[in-house]
């Protein structure tokens, strides 16, 4: 690996669901060091629930716009770990994803198409031969990413694959209807907040307001628009409409889940 190349890394973001109580982030970590020391990581979040693939397709695919063009993201939420599930690489617009092929990258790919994907079947870019049946972030994945940011050509690592045969992950797509637009909750936040799958262009300049489970819910601007422990929803900062509570958690007092149909009513 030539100097220029080593002060030309791309960056690598790694998620997960492993959590911070044990030792596998750092494990990932000390993997990709060993191949490229000089790589730099970017923690997105390893608080993903435990095998919850639709949270992460929507945690990275509201992150990925954020990094440089190039940037390599690996993400590790794999309940399939072991299985005959495709171990991939996909490059894109904005750069390549790193993971299993479990409909984890679909979220980042409706937004921007891959333009080539491979499934890593090159042993060479792999920690061992023969990867633990529990860990292909580690035995994998890391080791994959962490060549690619240096450097390795995105073909070199596996067989090409056509991107069309990628697992999608299906959350229901919003249905415009006669008074408004159709939707359902797509995320829960940290804060308890309900995230649908309405963009905010179907409310940009209108007055509207949300209904779901019985409940009329007015459309605002900042969480300060209604008293303490109002319902409230507005566009949250990933451009998606949302449903809150003011200073309170909409997912527990509300008691909706993922998928639960909403109506965004244009007034």
């Amino acid at each position: 690996m030539s100097k220029n190349q080593i002060d030309q890394q791309p960056l690598v973001t790694l998620m997960s669901d492993f959590g911070d109580r044990d030792v596998y982030v750092g494990i990932i970590k000390g993997v990709i060091a060993q191949i490229n020391p000089r790589l730099t990581v970017v923690d997105l979040t390893h608080q993903i629930p435990p095998q919850d693939i639709k949270a992460a397709r929507f945690s990275l695919m509201n992150a990925y716009a954020h990094f440089p063009v190039g940037t390599v993201h690996l993400a590790v939420v794999d309940p399939g770990v072991g299985s005959k599930r495709r171990a991939i690489a996909v490059e894109f617009a904005q750069g390549f994803l790193v993971g299993p092929d479990n409909g984890i990258f679909s979220g980042v790919l409706s937004q921007s198409p891959a333009t080539c994907a491979v499934e890593l079947t090159n042993l060479n870019y792999w920690r061992t031969p023969q990867p633990s049946k529990t860990f292909h972030g580690r035995d994998i994945f890391a080791p994959v990413a962490a060549n690619l940011a240096s450097g390795v050509p995105l073909k070199q690592l596996g067989q090409e694959i056509d991107p069309a045969s990628l697992v999608k992950l299906d959350i229901g797509n919003c249905k415009q209807t006669t008074i408004g637009v159709l939707g359902c909750i797509q995320y829960i936040d940290h804060f308890g907040n309900l995230v649908s799958n309405i963009p905010a262009s179907y409310v940009q300049g209108k007055t509207w307001y949300v209904q779901v489970a019985g409940l009329s819910i007015p459309g605002c601007e900042t969480y300060s628009d209604v008293k303490l422990g109002e319902i409230i929803a507005l566009v949250g900062s990933h451009g998606w409409i949302e449903i809150a509570i003011n200073s309170g958690n909409a997912h527990s007092q509300l008691q909706l889940d993922w998928q639960e149909p909403l109506q965004l009513v244009l007034t």
